[in-house]
């Protein structure tokens, strides 16, 4: 509590606030200050909320306050009896129902002020349904649902751009420092062009200046392409190692295989896949359409209630009260055709539940194939990098070289036997087509006979009559199986629903009365409920009164007797400073003169007298440099004037060395005499 009420004060302290409370000022407020000050926090989190309590009804305010913490979606508690407490606490501004909710907001300021500005406009208005059947009223709410969705579109593009990182005034300012940048290098370069043009050779140079930096952009290009070159080859090689271990394991798959075992699992694959794209699929979109839609209706409505969670509970019992109902009286009539309907419902059911399980462990079989395919090209990039696998050495050598020679032996042996096979293989092949032949033949040869007897395609048809009647035959049989297992199955099923018929009879011949009790001892439950609510709610009421009541001493004693420790203080400081002025007068009517100077009035004085010296001392001084400034500046500009002089004099006569004799001589005896003594002239 302590913790929530200092940060309540921090918060409040601050801007846009501006409050002057320290704890004890804030947790001496009244009910209806403190309502004024959760007013003022919602005003500042929605203008519309900025009211005067004083003026305004309580319920009002209440209502006000509700409507405002079920748009920003302020969790209130959920059991009934601490609800009724709530909402009471919150129309009589109580603190602890108050404190909470003003720590809630200060908490999620910015927050709740977008929640705020959204709910401005897309808070649906609620028309009855009679109104919507105007043509007029429902067109008006269609043109209001769609302004609602433009205005979602605009906000989510708006907070799109807001996000992306672009400010206007960032991008300001950036654009100014780099115009600035540009100035600055303008000027250097100018700078520079003036220094060089004073050089011999500069256009060379600036060529050649500028050919380097061409090449060296060349340069970074080439080895960029290059890196670039080193990437593709490399994810060439990872492609050329997926491809040939795909080949690889088409290969393997193809040994034994014939075309009518591919056609086989392709059409199993063609119908695995057509059920779950048709059947499957379906489905779960339709299930995830539907979660959603009921996730988007659920954010849509606003917060539900107590008293709202009860009716759709009761709703809930209803219904399932009335399912019960019905499949009493269903089992009740117990028609036989039903039956064998539901026999076969049950057999569909099953094999529709059986193929989701199969689909589903189909998918998962193919998320971990694809797995461990990403995984074996991980692992296979990560061994080339390595340059193959470890070096065998000592016995494993010795062992790995005695497998090979046994698989080589082996290897000999099979290619001996492949080739007998091969050899073997020519020689029944080449009597296949000899005997086939020789078929064509005979076939020829009987065809012309049966012509020539006028029976011709006798064959022919007898050999296809042979094969239906076989065929005949085997479905027959199997028809017959079929049916003997179905009705087999029939009779065990009805008699296993008669026996349950049997036995469920005399439980629900119980149950009916049993049931009648149950609706007795509910309505005497429900009439008890209500007396007992009316007694608690009038025992509630007068608990909460003496609570208050309580609550009112309490924050009485504590004041009382915080201002009685504030009044102690006050009386230790008073005491202190007497005793300081008891000693200060000691001090100063005593006639010892140590004791007097130990006196504050003397220590004062005497430090007075000092900074007033001190003071004097530095306004002379400050006088005599204000006299003294113009001759200085004088002399300080004379002896600049002498030195700026003597030093044209020493250039000028190092400039001078390399002239002829009689300039030497004048200027010799500008500078000096014969005897060498050093004059200045001016």
């Amino acid at each position: 509590m302590s913790e929530q009420l200092k940060f309540i004060v921090q918060e409040l302290n601050k801007e846009p606030f501006n409050k002057s409370y320290n704890l004890i000022s804030f947790d001496s407020l009244e009910n209806l200050q403190l309502l004024q000050i959760l007013t003022d926090v919602l005003a500042e989190i929605d203008p519309k909320q900025k009211v005067d309590v004083r003026e305004e009804p309580a319920d009002q305010t209440a209502m006000r306050i509700f409507g405002a913490l079920r748009v920003f979606k302020f969790k209130p508690p959920t059991d009934q009896s601490n609800m009724s407490t709530f909402r009471q606490g919150l129309v009589q501004g109580e603190k602890p129902v108050i404190y909470p909710i003003i720590e809630w907001l200060l908490h999620r300021i910015p927050e709740l002020k977008k929640r705020a500005y959204l709910a401005r406009f897309l808070m649906k208005v609620d028309v009855p349904t009679e109104f919507l059947q105007d043509d007029q009223i429902s067109e008006l709410n269609m043109q209001y649902e769609a302004l609602m969705e433009e205005f979602k579109i605009a906000h989510k593009e708006v907070e799109t751009l807001r996000s992306s990182g672009y400010n206007t005034g960032d991008i300001k300012k950036d654009i100014a420092s780099m115009e600035d940048e540009k100035e600055q290098l303008i000027k250097r370069v100018e700078r520079l062009k003036r220094k060089v043009e004073s050089q011999p050779n500069t256009g060379p140079m600036l060529t050649a200046a500028r050919s380097l930096r061409l090449e060296r952009d060349r340069e970074t290009q080439i080895h960029d392409q290059k890196q670039e070159q080193k990437n593709l080859i490399v994810q060439s090689d990872q492609r050329i190692i997926r491809l040939q271990n795909q080949l690889k394991d088409q290969r393997q798959a193809s040994i034994g295989a014939t075309p009518q075992g591919l056609i086989q699992r392709l059409e199993e694959e063609n119908k695995a896949n057509e059920y779950m794209v048709k059947e499957n699929m379906p489905k779960e979109l339709s299930l995830k359409r539907k979660n959603t839609q009921d996730l988007q209706r659920i954010v849509a409505e606003p917060a539900m209630g107590q008293s709202d969670i009860d009716q759709l509970n009761q709703k809930i019992k209803e219904m399932n009260a009335e399912v019960n109902q019905l499949i009493e009286k269903r089992m009740m009539s117990g028609d036989p055709t039903d039956d064998k309907l539901s026999l076969f419902r049950q057999q569909a059911a099953i094999i529709a539940r059986k193929k989701e399980a199969s689909a589903e462990a189909l998918r998962e079989a193919r998320e971990e194939y694809s797995k461990c395919e990403s995984e074996a090209d991980e692992k296979r990039a990560i061994l080339k990098e390595s340059d193959g696998g470890e070096m065998l050495k000592g016995e494993e050598f010795k062992r790995y070289v005695n497998k090979l020679r046994s698989k080589s032996t082996v290897y000999k042996k099979k290619r001996q036997e492949l080739a007998e096979l091969r050899a073997e293989m020519g020689v029944l092949s080449r009597t296949e087509e000899i005997l086939k032949q020789r078929d064509e033949g005979i076939n020829k040869h009987l065809g012309k006979i049966e012509s020539k007897k006028g029976v011709s395609g006798y064959r022919e048809t007898q050999d296809a009559l042979e094969n239906v009647s076989a065929l005949k035959g085997e479905l027959d049989q199997m028809k017959g199986r079929t049916l003997e297992d179905i009705s087999f199955m029939v009779q065990k099923l009805t008699r296993k629903i008669q026996e349950k018929k049997n036995n469920l009879a005399p439980v629900i011949k119980e149950l009916r009365p049993m049931r009648q009790k149950a609706q007795e001892v509910q309505q005497e439950y429900d009439e008890k409920k209500s007396a007992y609510d009316t007694l608690n709610a009038g025992l509630e009421s007068n608990r909460s009164k003496l609570e208050q009541e309580v609550r009112a001493y309490h924050e009485e004693c504590a004041a009382e007797e915080s201002r009685f420790h504030y009044l102690k203080a006050m009386c230790k400081i008073m005491e202190i400073q007497q005793q300081q002025i008891n000693e200060e007068m000691k001090y100063y009517t005593s006639s010892d003169p140590q004791e007097k100077k130990k006196a504050l009035r003397e220590q004062f004085t005497r430090k007075i007298q000092e900074q007033e010296n001190l003071g004097k001392g530095l306004r002379e001084k400050q006088k005599y440099v204000r006299e003294q400034q113009e001759p200085n500046m004088r002399q300080m500009k004379m002896w600049k004037d002498f030195e700026r002089l003597m030093e044209c004099k020493m250039k000028i006569r190092q400039g001078s060395t390399g002239a002829n004799s009689g300039q030497a001589k004048n200027n010799a005896a500008s500078f000096g005499s014969a005897d060498d003594e050093d004059r200045l002239v001016l």
